[in-house]
């Protein structure tokens, strides 16, 4: 059977920490660490090898068998906290909570490296949920890397690892990237979504071979001189009357169609 510490009290010092882990982007930033919530993103994490700092679980969820399970797969020596329901609630980023959640320390920063292979560049994504989905598609769509410009979301808060689902993972991840500065080496073209005379339908387009993706804020895309950068400029065609998809929702269909080219 498992042990457990069990703590009771929100004052002790380790849930205080979980707690601000949870709600304060200062506190993630002091203390390098942040939150996962869930069975899936902490199942992804032993499977990547990340260390886990603290484990703590809920009364109720202990006694899952998804949570016993993977319980029994943490090294020996981490011995995880259990806690009361409302205080575990409490600790939760999440409105339904999962019964359980563990601090991480986040990778250290990886520098963006020019390659033969596609990349994605996210200028300034300021939704986490957008940029967590945006790396779960790019995870899924086979891209190795993405570049996050300043003025991205924080892309190891717990709200942006939770719509990852794990693809943090799985991608080589560069942060306060000089994107232009980048691209200068990158052996591929540079495509970006848009208008304009130049503008091609993306499904006429050869998407084949190394490929830089940009895309942009959710209101005001991506900045002029980035965007002056691209050598390709593509629409999604929609529906009479629909402006424009959310950002990641383009991107989706921007690297499925991409990955589609690539299998043909």
């Amino acid at each position: 059977m498992a042990r457990f510490i069990t703590l009771a009290s929100r004052d002790n010092p380790r849930i205080k920490l979980l707690a601000a882990l949870a709600g304060n982007a200062r506190a993630r930033r002091e203390y390098n660490q942040t939150l996962l919530d869930g069975v899936h993103l902490l199942d992804c994490a032993l499977a990547a090898g990340v260390p886990l700092r603290e484990v703590c679980v809920s009364e109720s969820g202990r006694l899952r068998p998804e949570i016993a399970a993977l319980l029994a797969r943490l090294p020996d020596g981490l011995i995880p906290v259990c806690v009361p329901d409302a205080l575990f609630a409490r600790l939760s980023p999440v409105d339904t909570p999962t019964g359980i959640l563990a601090s991480i320390a986040p990778p250290a920063p990886v520098p963006a490296q020019a390659a033969q292979t596609s990349v994605v560049v996210l200028d300034a994504i300021q939704d986490p949920g957008n940029l967590g989905a945006i790396l779960r598609t790019a995870a899924a769509a086979g891209i190795g890397a993405v570049w996050l410009t300043p003025g991205c979301a924080q892309v190891w808060a717990p709200k942006t690892l939770r719509a990852g689902m794990g693809a943090h993972f799985r991608l080589r991840i560069s942060e306060q990237v000089d994107a232009l500065a980048s691209l200068a080496d990158h052996g591929g073209r540079v495509v970006a979504t848009g208008v304009g005379p130049s503008a091609r339908v993306l499904f006429d387009v050869d998407l084949r071979g190394p490929l830089a993706w940009l895309f942009g804020a959710e209101g005001q895309g991506v900045s002029p001189a980035l965007f002056a950068r691209a050598d390709e400029i593509v629409t999604i065609p929609m529906a009479t009357g629909i402006e424009s998809l959310n950002v990641a929702a383009a991107a989706a269909v921007c690297l499925f169609e991409q990955a589609r080219q690539c299998r043909n």
